[in-house]
């Protein structure tokens, strides 16, 4: 088994600038959501995990170790420097091994697992209204909307020691873990992020880009950074060099050009599906689902059973209803060049519905006006 990484951030559309920091260096993953005025939460989670990273090279210590450390150091910096005073961040770090993960967690970014079409988090929210659920005061729902659901109760640098949550995560082939800030799950659902991971299964770079663009779709009020991992067939990637054995025999040439073609091959074919994700991801069309008329982002085909398109918005129109209007093809699916192109079709079928709507209304009222005037003569 190996596992693969995807990693995208994004300032968003509010802020302006980017205070999430993020480690991708295997086998070491890691967010952190750094919080403080000016610039200080950047500060807060660069100097996080640079610790952790420096410590993990070095290779003496647990991974839960190097974030303690990482909270003695951001705490010692707020003291040093009246600017950076009360400045602190959340961690989310994971640490691969053979088939397993550990997670070490501080805050309110979140690490979620996707095993089977089942999307599962991992991390709880060291928060005011987490705790509040926990005790059975409010309910998930009312969390996920209550006003101080951002307030933190445990964050990294903040006091001079934290309690850190830890656990071990078997691996299987096909599981995708998300390590994210809570830029992306204020903005997009856990049913979206399901959908996303589900569609982009085999390209964690692919996946966390989509998520990014899904959060600041959706209005991105916070920065956004998401790591992809996923557990594939195969031998992990070597981090060692085999030491020298003396040999009777000769010394076997290096097949550069075999190499050099392979690589080119392996380049021109990201290049080619590049170029083809991001011709699909300006194509839109309406089509049918779940008896609806829906709006798909993608192109009306399946090759080889592989579906080129996902459905961006169920606008809950009845797709009989609406052919009646002459609007043929909805199960072919109609193309457009753009979202708004499409959209502006969709009020139409609506506004369409709304007047057969109150035709048949006032047909309705005129025939009972006709019957009871007769049997009033």
């Amino acid at each position: 088994m190996r596992i693969v990484a995807g990693v995208a951030t994004d300032t968003g559309r509010v802020r302006d600038h980017n205070e999430d920091s993020y480690i991708v260096e295997p086998p070491l993953y890691a967010i952190a959501d750094g919080m403080g005025g000016a610039n200080a939460g950047e500060v807060a989670s660069q100097l996080a995990l640079e610790t952790i990273g420096d410590m993990q090279r070095v290779g003496e210590t647990t991974l839960d170790d190097e974030v303690r450390e990482a909270n003695s150091v951001v705490f010692a910096r707020s003291g040093e420097d009246t600017k950076f005073a009360g400045m602190g961040t959340t961690v989310t770090a994971a640490l691969a091994s053979a088939e397993a993960l550990h997670l070490v967690h501080v805050g309110d970014s979140r690490a979620y697992l996707l095993r089977a079409g089942s999307l599962r988090q991992l991390t709880h929210d060291h928060t005011l209204v987490d705790r509040m659920v926990q005790a059975g005061e409010i309910s998930r729902q009312e969390a996920d909307v209550h006003p101080h659901r951002n307030v933190l109760i445990r964050s990294l640098g903040t006091e001079p020691k934290v309690d850190i949550e830890a656990l071990d995560l078997g691996l299987l082939d096909g599981d995708q873990v998300l390590i994210c800030s809570d830029g992306l799950t204020d903005m997009v659902t856990e049913g979206q992020i399901t959908a996303i991971l589900d569609i982009a299964r085999g390209a964690p770079q692919d996946a966390a880009e989509r998520l990014v663009r899904a959060a600041n779709r959706a209005g991105g009020i916070d920065n956004i950074t998401a790591i992809v991992l996923e557990a594939q067939p195969g031998e992990p990637e070597e981090g060692t060099v085999a030491p020298a054995v003396a040999s009777a025999e000769p010394a076997r040439r290096v097949p550069w050009r075999a190499i050099t073609v392979v690589l080119t091959t392996i380049v021109l074919l990201l290049v080619a599906y590049t170029v083809f994700r991001s011709y699909l991801d300006r194509q839109w069309y309406l089509g049918v689902s779940n008896g609806h008329v829906a709006l798909y982002q993608g192109i009306p085909a399946a090759p080889f059973g592989i579906h080129l398109s996902h459905v961006d918005l169920d606008t809950g129109l009845d797709a009989v209803k609406v052919e009646e209007f002459h609007y043929q093809g909805l199960e072919d699916g109609i193309t457009f060049d753009s979202r708004d192109a499409a959209l502006g079709i969709v009020q139409q079928m609506q506004d369409d519905l709304e007047q057969q709507q109150q035709q048949q209304q006032q047909h309705h009222h005129h025939n009972n006006k006709k019957n009871g005037g007769g049997g009033g003569q």
